[in-house]
């Protein structure tokens, strides 16, 4: 009866908003098809804040958030380079980088991107912790013509996937605003406390469509 209710939650590309809280989605093998496309709420974003949690054994590239333009395949991408040990965040195709830190294997990780058209600053939170702030692309705002995908890199505009940058493991709690969120927000967020969910993508009110093997489940927790 559990996978038959996963099977339809899966199937049903047109259920309007769910409230996924208390659930993650577990992509379990590598492919260069299976993921879940994110529909936005808002697509006015001068500025942004993206944050979510991530579970992995991978050890290779993957992709942890990709926003595809008509025009930039990169339009906003958080991406681990596993050769180098390096979040990047990528802006219309140009990227800055992260290292030293722990992303260790078998353990939720907890990552907040921000990055604002005016002033061209990005900053990565990870696991509670602020790290440098630097300048990637002083722009004009993102598409309004978003493509958001978890599980996959895209290299167009909602496809050309490649299955060794894909995705394995569990995924929870992600969220968008279109604005830079305060460092008080995001560390309630990382806390896993009360917070302003996102105005973009809320996972709580979530539409998403699902293409292949991706699960819904309980999200696994500590007893």
């Amino acid at each position: 009866m559990k996978f038959l209710v996963f099977l339809m939650m899966l199937v049903s590309n047109a259920a309007g908003l769910l409230d996924l809280s208390g659930k993650m989605f577990t992509f379990p093998e590598e492919t260069n098809t299976a993921h879940m496309k994110l529909i936005p709420a808002l697509v006015n974003l001068q500025a942004v804040t993206v944050c979510h949690r991530s579970f992995t054994d991978l050890k290779r590239d993957h992709s942890l958030f990709s926003l595809a333009s008509p025009t930039d395949n990169n339009e906003f991408l958080v991406f681990m380079q596993w050769g180098v040990q390096e979040i990047q965040p990528h802006v219309r195709n140009l990227r800055v980088e992260y290292r030293g830190l722990d992303y260790a294997p078998n353990k939720w990780n907890s990552i907040c991107t921000t990055w604002d058209s005016s002033s061209g600053l990005v900053q990565l939170w990870f696991n509670g912790q602020p790290l440098m702030k630097r300048y990637i692309a002083n722009t004009s705002p993102l598409t309004n013509k978003p493509s958001i995908i978890l599980g996959q890199e895209q290299d167009t505009h909602g496809g050309a996937f490649a299955a060794d940058q894909s995705f394995v493991g569990m995924m929870a709690d992600v969220h968008m605003w279109n604005y830079v969120l305060s460092a008080c927000e995001i560390q309630k967020y990382m806390k896993e406390q009360n917070f302003t969910p996102g105005n973009v993508l809320n996972w709580a009110a979530l539409e998403f469509q699902s293409t292949g093997r991706v699960l819904i489940e309980n999200k696994e927790m500590s007893c």
